[in-house]
C-alpha cells in the first residue's frame, strides 16, 4: 500500500523543460482507491494549491495516503507528502515528508539551493540538519510528476524508449528509468479510457520482484493524469484505479462505444 503510494508521487520526467500548455492547474484534485489483491486497501489523492516562495508564486502539492478497513487494522498507513515548486520551470523550492507506515515514522523538510545545486534537509524525528550536493535541475518525488506531465517528449515517445531522470529523496540522489511501453484502452468506472503506459524501473530487491514489475497507465490527453497503478510485490500484488477528480485544466475524454 505504501509504495503505490510512493510510486504514484515517483512517475517522473527528464530534467530538460520546453514552454508549453501547461497539463494542470491549481484546483487539481484527484484520489486513487488502492486493492491489495481483493481488498480495499487505501486511498491516494494529490491536490494543487498555490503559495509563494521567494516572492514567486510557486505550486504547493499535496499528496496524502492512508490504509484503510481491515487493512487499517493490521498495518496502518498515514503518509503526507508535499513541494513547492516553480510555476515556468517545475524546479522545486522546497519538500516535506511526514509519513507513517505501520510504526516506522518520518518528518523531513527539504530546501532546495537551485543556484548551488544543494538542498539542505531538516530532520525533525531525529533534529538533525544536513546539506546535500544535488544534480542540476534535480527533482523532488512529488515535484518530479508534474514535471512529466509539461515534458514535451512525452508525447513524442517510441514504444520501448526510455526517460532516466535525477530525483532527490531518503537523502540521495536517484537515478529512474521510465520505459513507454505503448497505448491502451481501460475500462474504468468513468468509461473506456485511452491510456499511455508506462514501466518504471525500480531498484529489484527492495520493494518489487524484478525491475519492471510496476506498470502505469496515464490518461492519453492533455491532463495526463494517473487512471491505473498495478505491482507485483514479494507478498501478493497492488492495484489503484482512479476513484474521483476535480478541477482538471482540460476535458477528460472518455471513448463511447
Amino acid at each position: 500500500m505504501k509504495k503505490i503510494i510512493i510510486l504514484l508521487l515517483v512517475f517522473i520526467s527528464t530534467n530538460s523543460f520546453v514552454q508549453k500548455e501547461d497539463a494542470f492547474t491549481t484546483g487539481e484534485w484527484f484520489k486513487l482507491r488502492i486493492h491489495y489483491g481483493v481488498v480495499n486497501a487505501g486511498y491516494a489523492t494529490l491536490e494543487i494549491k498555490e503559495a509563494v516562495r521567494d516572492n514567486h508564486k510557486v505550486h504547493h502539492v499535496q499528496g496524502k495516503g492512508w490504509t484503510t478497513g481491515m487493512t487499517k487494522l493490521f498495518f496502518e498507513v498515514k503518509d503526507d507528502y508535499q513541494s513547492f515548486f516553480d510555476k515556468e520551470t517545475g524546479k522545486p523550492y522546497q519538500f516535506l515528508r511526514k509519513i507513517d507506515e505501520g510504526g516506522y515514522t518520518k518528518y523531513q523538510e527539504g530546501f532546495f539551493n537551485q543556484d548551488n545545486n544543494t538542498v539542505r534537509v531538516k530532520d525533525y524525528k531525529n533534529n538533525t540538519e544536513n546539506t546535500y550536493s544535488v544534480p542540476e535541475n534535480v527533482q523532488d518525488i512529488v515535484s518530479s510528476f508534474y514535471y512529466l506531465r509539461n515534458h514535451p517528449k512525452i508525447d513524442n515517445l517510441n514504444e520501448g524508449e526510455s526517460i532516466t531522470i535525477d530525483m532527490f529523496f531518503d537523502n540521495e540522489t536517484t537515478k529512474f528509468k521510465l520505459k513507454y511501453i505503448g497505448k491502451e484502452d481501460i475500462k474504468t468506472k468513468f468509461g473506456k479510457i485511452s491510456c499511455k503506459v508506462f514501466r518504471p524501473y525500480v531498484q529489484a530487491g527492495r520493494v518489487f520482484k524484478e525491475e519492471e514489475s510496476l506498470t502505469v497507465w496515464i490518461s492519453d490527453d492533455d491532463n495526463k493524469i494517473p487512471v491505473r497503478i498495478k505491482a507485483s510485490l514479494a507478498v501478493g500484488s497492488l492495484k489503484a484505479d482512479l476513484d474521483a477528480f476535480k478541477g482538471l485544466k482540460h476535458s477528460f475524454k472518455v471513448k463511447v462505444d
